[in-house]
């Protein structure tokens, strides 16, 4: 029997009614049979490929099927099996409260995702499946009005969307009672879940999710979304937390998708821009640019050269983004420049053209941009890269080659995440008016994000905390101390609600008071009132006034001919693989006919420079007067880590790296020294020495990583900078590697 079969009539009904389908596709078919069957799932598919309705159309057949219960009628729960038992009717789910019995409607199921605009963006299609089943559904995230929130506390939705941050201010929030709102909980969806594990938002959406399920009477069954990801086994083992219910992940075979790729090589930003001007020409287009500051440019040129040109990313005022989305979606010849903002699944119409301006960081980001494209029957998926530097075009290969043969990066799970841990902490004890030490640990402990971390390190970090006077004790409970409160204690602890820093910004304005966006303080500290110039929404702006006291900056359109500025941005670091691929491209004879042939021109003349200077593999050493440039094309992690590895043994050295090389330079400097070097870094006791590797953490630059930087511990904090900035085991990893492929040549 097919799943579609199964539905409810009732859903069954409304499916064709009002959606006009006969049936199902694949994924959701497959999703329909594990989830009705009580499964956590990872689904995978394509971007509109059907995943939003493989977990929803579950759910509310459910919902349909098990009508509202008063969980007191029925005293002896199952609380892992997801449901309750009565005595004459079998199984019902323990679902939604009546309100003439006396009890609080609550909440059955939650739709979470990544960031507001997708909410927004699904908020009518999921409205649309509630509604035509008699069910409903609630959006609440920081731009919902408050009459819409207390809305919803009065008389729940069966489905509420969300964000993790809207759901650590109903944990804090005393307004709301989330023992009796999430009582009967039992569905879990995470839209984009690729976008959230893996980082500290997904370990503090994880967390959330504990502390609710802890209050719910059911194992609540756990489904994640994603589009692209290298590991799902390992993400719905994380998605899983404490669930007893089994695991499967959805994976239909996908036909095999016709795409369109481009390189081309376009130095000057002039020419990106009129190639992206000619090729958006009649269709509708997204380019993607790395930095704030080509997304400006870009649009503002290609604006001058008569295409409808809009503007999105996260300096630009929420009013600007939704004018821009509204506008796009109605016409027929227009581009949104963008940066990352637009990479997840928001639905801006059916686009014709991908653009990116240089190439992005992953594999995942270029299959999740081009899959915006190629949903029309006929049409291929599209990606035309127009690179700046033939280093752009040698990355921009590299992803399109690691994605022809499958390979999409993997999601790595810390269990180590103290930043979240700090902040959950905290917050536990601003939710409850206090939490008892060992409480606080039974509720984070399951947690997959900090199950690296033992009780003794748990119990050092509570006595440094109290001592720090950023917790106190009080009847045994841990509270909120002075130092935490002179910190995050602002507007009601607001600052607690996310796990990540708002930068202080300013809002930028015309003198009538419209909002046209923000900029970072940094930058604004070097803006002089009267002269000068900057870019946002794809126009140039004059300073009037910096105005420090309440944060705005007054401007007014410039004059043209005007040169706009803007602020700089840190690179990032590339992966191994990725990296390890454009040492392959570089070493090998191979002809890419996606590739220009200006640049594949350019390819082979950086081929025809390196011939002799590289192996395949390993890369190379290049020996100059007083300085050594050591490629290793080992990705930013592992150079970072060579580099202080470096130091360690010759710190007369001056090194600097980047993603594909380490450049060495000295006064002693010569290929005898580096080679003893190099012998030296080989030795397992190197790696090995704790007491070194403490020493160079220690010795680390205190970037600011974390707002929760200051409750830190000295240990944890030179732990979670070590983290980010050194591979110790990949780096040895790398090295053993070189030598063995050297040795077998």
């Amino acid at each position: 029997m097919s799943v579609f079969a199964r539905f409810p009539p009732r859903l069954q009904e409304a499916i064709v009614a009002r959606l006009g389908w006969s049936s199902l596709r694949p994924v959701q078919e497959q999703a329909g049979e594990a989830l009705l069957s009580g499964a956590n799932a990872v689904i995978l598919a394509p971007t509109a490929g059907g995943k939003t309705e493989a977990a929803v159309f579950p759910l509310l057949a459910d919902l349909i099927s098990n009508p509202i219960a008063d969980p007191s009628h029925h005293p002896n729960p199952d609380p892992h099996s997801g449901q309750y038992f009565g005595p004459n009717s079998g199984p019902i789910s323990d679902s939604i409260f009546d309100l003439s019995e006396g009890l609080a409607r609550g909440v059955a199921a939650l739709y979470v995702a990544p960031i507001k605009a997708l909410l927004n963006n699904q908020a009518d299609r999921l409205g649309l499946y509630t509604e035509m089943v008699g069910l409903r559904r609630c959006v609440w995230h920081g731009d919902t009005p408050e009459s819409e929130r207390r809305g919803f506390l009065r008389d729940p939705t069966e489905l509420l969307m969300t964000t993790p941050e809207s759901l650590e201010v109903m944990l804090i929030s005393s307004r709301v009672e989330t023992s009796r709102l999430f009582a009967a909980w039992r569905f879990l969806i995470i839209d984009e879940v690729h976008a959230l594990a893996g980082t500290d938002r997904g370990a503090h959406l994880l967390s959330v999710v504990e502390r609710l399920a802890a209050l719910s009477r059911c194992d609540v069954q756990r489904v994640g979304l994603s589009a692209t990801v290298g590991n799902p086994e390992t993400i719905l083992t994380w998605l899983s937390g404490s669930s007893r219910r089994p695991r499967q992940v959805i994976s239909p075979a996908a036909d095999r998708q016709q795409r369109d790729l481009k390189v081309v090589l376009r130095p000057e930003l002039a020419a990106r821009a009129a190639a992206a001007a000619t090729l958006a020409r009649g269709s509708k287009s997204l380019f993607f640019c790395q930095t704030r500051a080509i997304t400006e440019a870009v649009a503002e040129q290609m604006g001058r050269l008569g295409v409808d040109t809009f503007v999105h990313h996260s300096a630009i005022s929420k009013e600007e983004r939704d004018l821009a989305e509204e506008r796009f979606q109605g016409g027929a010849d227009a581009c949104i420049v963008c940066t990352s903002t637009l990479e997840l699944g928001i639905d801006v119409g059916d686009l014709d053209r991908v653009l990116q301006a240089d190439a992005p960081a992953t594999v995942g980001s270029f299959l999740q941009r081009m899959g915006r494209t190629g949903r029309r029957p006929g049409q291929a998926a599209n990606t035309t890269f127009l690179c700046e530097t033939l280093d752009a075009v040698l990355q921009a290969t590299a992803l399109i080659e690691l994605a022809r043969s499958g390979w999409v990066e993997s999601v790595r799970i810390d269990g180590r995440c103290w930043p979240v841990l700090i902040h959950q902490v905290i917050a536990l004890a601003l939710a409850q008016d206090g939490v008892g030490h060992e409480a606080a640990w039974s509720l984070l402990s399951d947690v997959p994000d900090f199950q690296g971390i033992q009780r003794p390190e748990f119990d050092a970090l509570i006595d440094w905390m109290l001592r720090g006077r950023f917790l106190r004790l009080v009847s045994g409970l841990l509270v909120v101390g002075p130092k935490t409160e002179q910190a995050f204690g602002r507007r009601h602890f607001m600052a607690i609600y996310s796990v990540f820093s708002s930068p202080q910004s300013y809002s930028v304005q015309l003198a009538s008071g419209r909002s046209l966006g923000s900029l970072n303080q940094d930058f604004v500290d070097r803006l002089v009132d009267g002269v000068s110039c900057f870019l946002l929404s794809g126009r140039a702006w004059t300073v009037v006034q910096v105005r420090h006291e309440d944060r705005r900056v007054v401007v007014e359109p410039a004059p043209r001919g005007r040169q706009p500025t803007w602020g700089g941005y840190l690179p990032q670091f590339l992966g191994y693989e990725l990296c390890q691929k454009m040492l392959a491209i570089l070493t090998s004879d191979e002809r890419y006919r996606y590739v220009s042939e200006v640049a594949m021109d350019g390819l082979e003349q950086r081929r025809r420079e390196l011939r002799d200077l590289l192996t395949p593999g390993i890369g190379g050493i290049e020996i100059e007067r007083e300085e050594i440039r050591w490629w290793t094309f080992a990705g930013g992690t592992i150079n970072s880590t060579l580099r202080y590895a470096l130091n360690a043994l010759r710190d007369d050295w001056k090194v600097t790296t980047d993603n594909l090389s380490l450049r060495v330079r000295g006064d002693a400097i010569d290929g005898r020294a580096f080679s003893q070097v190099l012998a030296d870094l080989g030795r397992e006791a190197f790696w090995q020495d704790k007491t070194l590797w403490e020493g160079i953490a220690a010795s680390l630059p205190s970037y600011r990583l974390s707002k929760f930087q200051s409750l830190m511990p000295p240990w944890v904090e030179r732990e979670v900078l070590a983290s980010y900035l050194l591979d110790i085991d990949g780096a040895q990893r790398w090295l053993n590697r070189s030598v063995s492929l050297s040795s077998s040549r």
